[in-house]
């Protein structure tokens, strides 16, 4: 295993995670900071359509542009026609299965991570920074590089996490594409050569890297703090473009948008007609989408009762020991879905032997696989992976509610369950919908820990997906792929709303100098 296995894959792994991580840095961060520091035509659209590659499962883009950019495909046929060359062999574009394609597609399709919270970081800057800044002779570029950028770190830092959590995590894209890492190995070799404990081994190295990654980043900003002023910071204007600045900023705006959803919603959308009307729904697909939907609706509803649970006792019982185990139940958000799977699978194999045996002797019954036979261990595994989403939105909708209104119920002769029931409840219900809405999505697509916890003659629509592209018949999988991303658009109208609210008016040069001339004189 060190020998042949661990090296190579560690290379790709770690090859991959700086690709991507570079890429998702570029076009989140540039994005963002367009949307948010300029006007210009199309400026509202864009600041929810570049969230719309997050509707695209990562094996997804993989699977649509596999066939898009085949050799003997329509595109390349195309350029081929418009050059002048007849076949392949004259003439054809890198192969996108590769170390380079892999990155590039991964990146297109996670950059919205780095976007969405680094473009929050920029709506909450102050005004004032920016104005000073410019007062002082700092051009518009520099601002950037010298004001918002060094603030906005934290939140490129969150958002390239995310980033590279969901890289790892990922087994489709990396498996059709070329790329041997970490999860890929951990899956072959459990699953094809039946070695589980090699896999456990790969496993604990994705855990060290894993830690790793958590380790250099804060490590790198180990003395550096961030603060807010005490008043609440008054949101910066835009600046309004106009001619080939505007066309320029909406053109390198749309491209990763029309990359990361446009395209492989639109081939996806062609394919699912076509097979379509060559053969209808069939039955098997219809049973896919309900074993997706009771599986991800289960755990979606575990989650959210347990993040409720630990989210109303940091409220209430404030201390480092609830901080401390709240801290501990959002952990398995970090952990691979195929390390995830790898580790559950004992504990859960045992209480299955044990509840068994339990009921053979008691009852006289054989009951046998009770929990890895029923889909339980997929629920359990999504349960465990996706807690800190409901943990973290439930958070987030009772931070809002001002401690006040618990002391006046409390006054008013409530107990603590009947705050909660009267007063957070229905005061944190757009909080509980919207974490609902993601995990059940996230519960939907994922992809490992489905394909290693599955009952026998169980798929869902990404292993469906996933066992049609492995085998080349990618027609077969194309309304199963456009049935996940429709339902992927749901959170992304969610997320579109974080930091919508009121904007300052647009300036231009002349208001830009009026500022100024506030701003020095109240220095003065």
């Amino acid at each position: 295993m060190i020998r042949y296995v661990l090296p190579a894959a560690l290379r790709d792994t770690l090859v991959l995670l700086v690709g991507v991580g570079v890429l998702t840095t570029l076009i989140g961060t540039t994005t963002a900071w367009i949307v948010t520091a300029y006007d210009f035509p199309g400026r509202r659209f864009l600041e929810w359509g570049l969230l719309l590659p997050l509707a695209v499962p990562t094996y997804i883009i993989a699977y649509a542009y596999l066939d898009i950019m085949h050799p003997v495909g329509s595109v390349q046929g195309v350029l081929r026609y418009l050059l002048g060359y007849s076949s392949p062999r004259e003439f054809r574009l890198p192969d996108i299965r590769s170390m380079g394609g892999c990155i590039l597609l991964l990146g297109l399709v996670l950059y919205p991570y780095v976007y969405l919270t680094t473009r929050s970081m920029f709506l909450t800057q102050a005004a004032s920074l920016v104005e000073v800044s410019r007062t002082l002779g700092s051009r518009r570029r520099d601002v950037f590089w010298r004001v918002a950028l060094p603030l906005a770190r934290p939140a490129i830092a969150v958002g390239v996490s995310l980033a590279l959590m969901e890289t790892l995590n990922d087994i489709g894209a990396s498996e059709f594409l070329g790329v041997k890492t970490l999860t890929v190995s951990v899956y072959t070799t459990w699953i094809s050569r039946s070695d589980m404990p090699g896999a456990a081994q790969i496993s604990l190295a994705m855990l060290f890297l894993v830690v790793g990654l958590v380790l250099i980043e804060r490590h790198a900003r180990r003395n550096q703090r961030y603060t807010a002023a005490a008043q609440r910071p008054r949101a910066m204007g835009t600046f309004r473009l106009t001619g080939y600045r505007a066309a320029g900023a909406f053109a390198v705006c749309i491209v990763p948008v029309a990359l990361g959803f446009v395209v492989p919603a639109v081939y996806l959308g062609v394919e699912a007609y076509k097979r379509y009307r060559f053969a209808g729904l069939s039955e098997r697909l219809l049973g896919e989408v309900v074993n997706t939907v009771t599986v991800a609706t289960a755990a979606t509803a575990i989650v959210l009762l347990c993040g409720l649970v630990v989210a109303y006792a940091a409220r209430t019982y404030p201390g480092r020991a609830t901080a401390t185990a709240a801290r501990i139940s959002t952990l398995g958000y970090a952990i691979p879905g195929t390390v995830l799977a790898l580790g559950l699978l004992m504990p859960i194999g045992a209480l299955d032997r044990m509840l068994a045996t339990g009921a053979e002797r008691i009852f006289g019954v054989s009951i046998g696989l009770l929990l890895l036979g029923s889909g339980t261990a997929i629920v359990l595994a999504y349960s465990a992976r996706f807690m800190a989403i409901a943990t973290g939105g439930i958070e987030a909708g009772f931070s809002r509610i001002s401690p006040s209104l618990d002391h006046a119920a409390r006054m008013l002769g409530q107990t603590s369950s009947g705050v909660f029931r009267k007063v957070h409840l229905p005061l944190s219900k757009p909080a509980l919908v919207s974490a609902g809405l993601l995990a059940f999505v996230d519960c939907m697509k994922e992809l490992p820990a489905t394909l290693l916890l599955r009952p026998l003659n169980f798929e869902t629509l990404a292993t469906h997906l996933y066992g049609e592209a492995a085998r080349g018949t990618y027609e077969e999988a194309s309304i199963a792929a456009l049935l996940i991303v429709v339902i992927g658009i749901l959170p992304v109208a969610v997320l579109s709303r974080v930091g919508r609210g009121d904007r300052p008016e647009v300036v231009g040069d002349r208001g830009q100098a009026a500022a100024g001339r506030e701003v020095s004189n109240a220095g003065e």
